[in-house]
């Protein structure tokens, strides 16, 4: 998976007030957590903060502390702004080369399904699943076969197997399906009636 760096300023719990100063001067309040180490409060610069918030893509970040602490971490959870969309407060989740990471992957549907060929349309229902591996077997993207994805069949997280990761979304999660349409159902009752 590939890592991204980011500059954080550390700072000092504070009130509502504090906190809006942060956030006039172009900073985003964060606060990282994880593997029994004391929680860190700090801040991001906003523009640098939307190279992850504002991707489809999943990194490793490569948090760097303006007190000298260094470290991975991966993005837990964004508050947003219900008006502007700003973030408002970032939760990051220290992580280990030496312990599992589990992270939201991107899926990319790959193949010309059968069912597509025959008149269907396909629908994907999932654009990330959440997995659990190693940092160094982390992929950028899950992709999913759909070349013999008939009509009416559909492709779900429990039918997929990708070495090194454990998917963690429920087996039930669907990933794609191909829908009949309505020239498809017609050519059927058509055939029907000969």
């Amino acid at each position: 998976m590939k890592h991204i760096e980011l500059k954080g300023q550390v700072r000092e719990a504070g009130n509502k007030a504090a906190v809006k100063a942060i956030r006039r001067a172009g900073q985003v309040p964060c606060n990282i957590y994880g593997l029994g180490m004391e929680n860190i409060l700090f801040s991001i610069d906003a523009q640098d903060l939307k190279t992850i918030t504002h991707t489809p893509n999943s990194y490793i970040v490569d948090l760097k502390l303006s007190d000298g602490q260094n470290g991975y971490a991966v993005l837990h959870e964004v508050q947003y702004h219900p008006v502007t969309d700003e973030a408002l407060h970032v939760d990051f989740l220290f992580v280990s080369e030496s312990k599992p990471v589990t992270i939201e992957v991107p899926v990319k549907v790959v193949g010309h399904s059968e069912g597509v060929k025959m008149g269907g349309k396909l629908l994907v229902s999932s654009r990330k699943l959440r997995v659990s591996a190693m940092m160094d077997k982390l992929p950028d993207v899950l992709e999913v076969d759909s070349t013999n994805l008939m009509i009416g069949k559909q492709i779900v997280a429990g039918d997929l197997d990708f070495e090194g990761v454990t998917i963690v979304s429920p087996k039930a999660t669907i990933i794609c399906s191909v829908r009949p349409t309505r020239a498809t159902q017609q050519a059927k009752m058509e055939q029907g009636k000969k």
